[in-house]
């Protein structure tokens, strides 16, 4: 485990109020502890979420897909309340191997996965390695292509010094107030609610939580993924909000036309959370996905 894994959010303190508490539970898979929620009956609904969030991102979504299905969400490792690995195992290949070996341990044979972010790569991956067999998956703002520009090979290597360097998480933590907080969070050109920059703070301000995610970055390679992608046989929609600032609206489009049974559906006006900004369209969305 890592250093700062004694800086994770606690659930005691830090979950006291957490979205669907009630239905939090800790599995063991992988040699890890992850924080894992269920809401529901019927088929198997994964969702997924992206760097820095945690199964809060999916809190009303949950609510709303759980009339139909058995929906289970959980932090990704080093994310929210779920244990942080070794470092080399913050990797694409690495942590979808380890959510599988998860949904594996609960008995989980999901008929879609639904991803936010990096949260969909994870998806793809574990679908391309034969480790799922969903009947459908579903991106929202899908991390799926690499970083374009001179500055991509930068990315990476920046992402790992931040991420070595204890100081870092540390003083990112202790200034994670809720005007910046709000303030970051707008530049991904979403506007969320209140209670969702207050949930997003509680994880910020733990120098464990936010040295998962800058380790999730420093591993993050998305190359090999983008040769695999078009030997998908499963339908993918990707939902695309047309504020985005995160991830180019565009990319939906051309990673949706490199796969066999590709669809893109575009959320007007909304940013990259716009799961969290319009949870009963993204719902509906993924209802139609599956219909």
């Amino acid at each position: 485990m890592m250093l700062l894994d004694r800086d994770k959010p606690d659930f005691e303190t830090d979950g006291a109020h957490w979205p669907h508490r009630a239905h939090s539970r800790f599995v063991s898979a992988s040699g890890l502890t992850f924080h894992v929620q269920q809401l529901g009956e019927g088929p198997d609904l994964v969702l997924i979420h992206g760097t820095g969030a945690s199964t809060h991102s999916f809190r009303a979504m949950m609510s709303l897909l759980a009339t139909d299905y058995r929906v289970t969400a959980f932090d990704l490792p080093g994310h929210g309340f779920t244990e942080t690995p070794v470092f080399t195992r913050l990797t694409l290949p690495e942590m979808s191997r380890s959510s599988a070996d998860l949904l594996s341990s609960l008995g989980i044979e999901p008929v879609a996965l639904v991803g936010h972010s990096a949260g969909v790569p994870v998806a793809l991956r574990m679908t391309l390695d034969g480790r799922v067999a969903p009947q459908a998956i579903v991106g929202f703002n899908a991390s799926i292509r690499p970083y374009a520009g001179a500055a991509a090979p930068l990315f990476s290597a920046m992402a790992r010094v931040l991420f070595v360097n204890p100081m870092t998480p540390r003083v990112f933590a202790a200034t994670a107030t809720p005007r910046r907080v709000e303030h970051l969070l707008a530049n991904t050109g979403s506007r969320i609610d209140d209670e969702g920059v207050g949930l997003y703070q509680t994880l910020f301000r733990r120098a464990g939580h936010v040295a998962g995610a800058l380790g999730l970055m420093a591993g993050w390679e998305l190359k090999p993924l983008n040769v695999d992608l078009p030997g998908l046989t499963v339908p993918l929609t990707l939902v695309a909000g047309t504020r985005d600032r995160t991830v180019p609206p565009a990319n939906a489009a051309s990673s949706a036309g490199e796969v066999q049974h590709g669809n893109v559906v575009r959320m007007m006006g909304l940013g990259h959370l716009a799961h969290e900004e319009d949870p009963v369209a993204a719902a509906a969305i993924v209802r139609e996905a599956l219909a």
